[in-house]
Order: structure tokens, then C-alpha cells, then sequence
């Protein structure tokens, strides 16, 4: 054999090894492309899934809360006293459609109205909830500087002029609050402030002070003479008694003047917070406000005053 064809031949072979060492590289790449795009394709089909499955247990809690507020709104329009439900707070619960539901309802009679109520309320309000006397009355002052008609400014108060020294661009309404977060733009008031006697405000009850049988704890700190132990015993004994047994007038319990503990009136407006939890602990909590009497538009025998629903509250 001739030398030339025999390095040809070898240059060949080499060359041959060299494709397939190429082809196998390239064999390769796709392989691990095509691997991550499966991964790729099954972690979105993944995420997808929990996705959809979160929504489905969202929205099948949301609407288990929302049979608790209707059931909720039965038990209010109960006319025997032994059976209607007693809006002091105290829980219910009780299983629907294999979810478990806790519902609980206050009389907006038992809250300090934000639109009526005095110094005296209000500074008990925020003292009650750890606020400094000083600021507490700073606060109550402010409060009613952002409600009343005209630009006097309270003893501790604040009108148009405090506002614009503190850098801001607003001033007092003179007028009554239209929403209860509303309050937030209070002078010298912050949120931190507003989480903590949130639960015990209202603009619906028109009584200049909270009544004691449905009030809950922030709102009893504003009855004078109450301490905090003998608000938690009194909600701890209210909530133990029967049905009808406050609008009788037969608790037995009694206030820090010596006065009866007892239903005086009473509303149609009331808030309702139903927590609806799933087996897999998926939750959510819906907190509104409603106002029983007659049926409305909707066909409902209550109107909603106000909605707020939390995922996993």
C-alpha cells in the first residue's frame, strides 16, 4: 500500500472519531436542554396546580364564612329570647359542608361612636389600650376638632392651622367621620393606635356611651371606674349567661358604680366576623358590618355597612 493512502486513510478515521466525539457533545446538550425544559414545563404544571387548588380552597372557605354570616343574621331575627343569638361576642360554632365555622357577633351599641361620643369616652378609649393619658386626651380632643363644624381649636385639640405646621396636606373635615379608617387622619394618630381600638369603634350606634351587656373589651375600658381585670370577668360571666337573661335584667352582674349589667336598648346594626377553616388548614375570615330590618334590594334582610375578608386571618 502506498504511503499517501495510508495517512489518508488515517486522517479519515481521525476525522470520523472527532464527529462522533462532536455528534455526542451535541447528543448531549439537546438531552440536558430538553431536561431542563421538562423540568421547567412540570414545576409551572406544579405551580399551577397549588395555585388552582389555593383559589379553589379560597373561595370555598370565603363562601363557608359567608353561610356563617347568614346563619348568623338568622339567629338575630330568632324572636323567642332562648333562641336568638346573643351578639356579645361570644362564639358559635359549628360545621357546614365538612368546613368548620366559629362566628361571632357585637352589637354596635356595645362600641364608642366615633361621631358622639365625649372626651371622657374617648380618653378612656385610648388609656384603656395603653395609650398615655396625655395623648390619650390629645387624641380625644383632636377627634372632636376633626368633627365639628367650626375651626376653635379644643384644649389639646387641633384645627387646620396644626395640620399645616405638621407638614400636611389636609386638614380637620368639620364634619362627621364618613368611615371608621378615616380616623387615621386624626392628628397624632397612627396606625398602631387605630389597630388597637379598631375593634371597639363605630359610627352607628349614636350613643354617647358604650353599652356595657354587649361592649367588648377595649370599649368596656372606656366605662369609668373599669380596670381590665373587671372587664375580662364581666365579658368572661356575660358570655356564660342564657339567652335572654340581660334583657331581663337578671345577670346578677354588676358594673364598677354598682349599676345592674343589663341589655339598655340595643340596635340593628351589628359586626359579624366568621372565621371558616378547611380541613387542610386553609382559612379565611370575613369581618363586616350589617344593619337587620326589612328587606333590601338585594332580597337579603340586611344591608351591609361595611366588608373587609382576610386569607388566612
Amino acid at each position: 500500500m502506498r504511503p499517501n493512502a495510508t495517512i489518508t486513510q488515517h486522517f479519515q478515521a481521525t476525522s470520523m472519531r472527532k464527529s462522533r466525539g462532536v455528534a455526542f457533545i451535541l447528543v448531549m446538550w439537546v438531552v440536558a436542554m430538553l431536561s431542563v425544559l421538562l423540568g421547567g414545563f412540570a414545576l409551572v404544571a406544579r405551580t399551577e396546580r397549588l395555585q388552582s387548588r389555593h383559589l379553589f380552597d379560597t373561595t370555598t372557605a370565603r363562601y363557608a364564612a359567608e353561610a356563617g354570616l347568614n346563619l348568623a343574621v338568622y339567629g338575630l331575627s330568632q324572636s323567642d329570647p332562648q333562641q336568638k343569638w346573643v351578639a356579645d361576642g361570644r362564639p358559635y360554632s359549628f360545621v357546614f359542608d365538612g368546613v368548620q365555622i366559629e362566628v361571632s357577633l357585637t352589637d354596635d351599641s356595645g362600641k364608642i361612636d366615633i361621631n358622639v361620643a365625649d372626651a371622657m369616652a374617648l380618653t378612656n378609649l385610648f388609656v384603656g389600650v395603653g395609650v398615655e393619658q396625655a395623648k390619650s386626651e390629645e387624641l380625644a380632643d383632636a377627634i372632636q376638632d376633626w368633627r365639628d363644624p367650626d375651626d376653635l381649636t379644643m384644649l389639646h385639640g387641633a384645627e387646620r392651622d396644626d395640620y399645616r405646621a405638621a407638614g400636611l396636606s389636609y386638614g380637620p373635615r368639620n364634619a362627621p367621620f364618613e368611615t371608621l379608617s378615616e380616623i387615621q387622619q386624626v392628628f397624632g394618630m397612627n396606625y398602631e393606635i387605630y389597630s388597637k381600638i379598631e375593634p371597639a369603634i363605630t359610627m352607628f350606634s349614636g350613643r354617647s356611651s358604650p353599652s356595657a351587656a354587649y361592649a367588648p373589651m377595649q370599649a368596656l375600658m372606656a366605662i369609668p371606674g373599669m380596670t381590665a381585670d373587671v372587664a375580662q370577668q364581666l365579658i368572661q360571666q356575660r358570655q356564660q349567661l342564657a339567652p335572654g337573661m340581660l334583657n331581663q335584667g337578671g345577670s346578677g352582674l354588676l358594673l364598677p358604680d354598682g349599676s345592674p349589667l343589663m341589655a339598655d336598648g340595643g340596635g340593628l346594626t351589628y359586626s359579624v366576623k366568621s372565621r371558616a377553616k378547611l380541613p387542610n388548614g386553609a382559612s379565611t375570615v370575613l369581618d363586616a358590618t350589617i344593619r337587620m330590618g326589612g328587606m333590601n334590594s338585594a332580597g337579603r334582610p340586611f344591608v351591609v355597612l361595611r366588608w373587609r375578608d382576610d386569607e388566612n386571618a
